[in-house]
């Protein structure tokens, strides 16, 4: 009897626990899966809600009703990965032993590593809605908004899902004119990237994007104070920018019991596993897979399902003694809200930035175009999220590996791995 405990019960670990349960039965597996609390919340959907779409409660569902069958789950915290003896502690006391070991703990937001974040101004006029409870206050913040400067501000690099803050730059500029008070609103993108995006090419046409709409880009800057009291970012080099109301992406890291569990994870709490085969480096029985890892790869929800085949795949190969399958590839889509019910698709992979094209194949949705039917698509993912992405069913036409068919190959690339 294989014992398999997953940390996380967020997208990456529901979808694994899912897909496994559906490889062995329970006569097979004994599958654990592990979560601080029973709130599985859909994280694209934390956009709308600053602009009166939708609230919390329509994006929140419990984790355990997400697992299928046979999967027991724990709602508890963990305090720290012992590699030597195989066993998670957790912080109730109960050690769980295991074959192997899934993490898909995430990212967590980490505001006490700015100076001033959530001092004076937090969630009055300086806001994230990276989490439900920033999002909601959010929306009561902008409502009442009348005019002023408008700041969107990345502190530092890794976030996740990294084009959303752009999306709210657009989303924010759409909804200022719907208002009609855009002509008394200043909207700054504010990033420590030296342009808009990670991925060059997709960088200079959403630069080009925020340009259009009357958003100053300042790039190159690095935050290390946020005065909310004086309204103002000061960066490391001393450079300042006003803002009336800020709305800031706090410094990501790994789950707090990653720093308590010798030779797991990196400074930054992330866990370094091998870019193709998502297995540990320091220890051949634990997995990692989503935001939780150090991949050269976005922490977004696609990656997670992508790499999700692959893992499966490999804990199968690992528990029967085989050679692992080394295929992920990188694969990442998103999709951009652009504003006014439009959106832009991206698909990429380690080797290859953004393409002009169609996805997934010839016949698709455009590629780094904004239409209609791109907004369509981000709002009918919310369905296949919950009803497809997570029970762990295969997606029809969408495969783990990146596809060529459809896209525009003039002169393609090598990347940096900076992402």
């Amino acid at each position: 009897m294989h014992r398999i405990v997953i940390l996380g019960g967020g997208t990456g670990g529901t979808l694994a626990a899912n897909r496994l349960r559906k490889v062995y039965g329970p006569d097979q597996a004994v599958i654990t899966v592990v979560d601080q609390d029973d709130f599985h919340v859909y994280q694209p959907g934390l956009l709308f809600i600053p602009f009166g779409v939708g609230t919390t409660k329509d994006i929140t569902r419990p984790r355990r009703e997400q697992l299928h069958n046979g999967i027991n789950y724990l709602s508890t915290a963990v305090e720290k990965v012992e590699l030597g003896s195989n066993t998670v502690r957790l912080v109730n006391g109960t050690d769980l032993a295991y074959d192997v070991l899934v993490i898909a703990t995430g990212a967590v937001l980490t505001t006490d590593e700015t100076e001033g974040l959530s001092g004076p101004g937090w969630m009055e006029k300086v806001f994230t809605f990276y989490t439900p409870e920033g999002a909601t206050a959010l929306a009561t913040a902008l409502r009442d908004f009348e005019g002023g400067r408008v700041v969107v501000n990345i502190v530092d690099m890794p976030i996740k899902c990294p084009v959303a803050p752009l999306e709210f730059c657009f989303l924010a500029d759409a909804y200022f004119q719907k208002r009609g008070i855009r002509d008394r609103v200043e909207l700054t993108y504010v990033t420590p990237l030296d342009g808009a995006f990670t991925e060059p090419v997709c960088s200079q046409q959403l630069g080009g994007m925020l340009g259009d709409r009357g958003i100053a880009l300042v790039t190159e800057f690095n935050t290390g104070v946020v005065d909310g009291a004086a309204g103002r970012l000061i960066a490391y080099d001393e450079r300042e920018v006003p803002f009336d109301l800020a709305v800031v992406i706090p410094v990501h890291s790994g789950a707090a019991y990653v720093f308590n569990s010798e030779g797991l994870g990196d400074e930054l709490g992330f866990i370094p596993v091998d870019e193709h085969t998502l297995q540990s480096k320091t220890s051949p029985n634990v997995f990692a897979l989503g935001d939780a890892t150090a991949l050269p790869a976005s922490k977004a929800g696609s990656v997670a399902h992508f790499e999700g085949e692959v893992l499966v795949e490999n804990i199968q190969h690992f528990l029967h003694g085989q050679s692992l399958d080394a295929s992920f590839d990188g694969h990442a889509n998103c999709f951009i809200e652009s504003g006014s019910s439009k959106a832009l698709l991206i698909d990429f992979n380690y080797e290859t930035e953004p393409l002009t094209g169609h996805y997934p194949g010839p016949v698709g949705l455009p590629l780094m175009k904004e239409s209609h039917l791109n907004h369509l698509g981000k709002l009918a993912f919310q369905w296949m999220y919950w009803h497809s992405l997570l029970p762990g069913r295969d997606l029809p036409f969408v495969t783990s590996h990146m596809p060529k068919a459809g896209k525009n190959f003039v002169a393609p690339a090598e990347k940096e791995h900076s992402r």
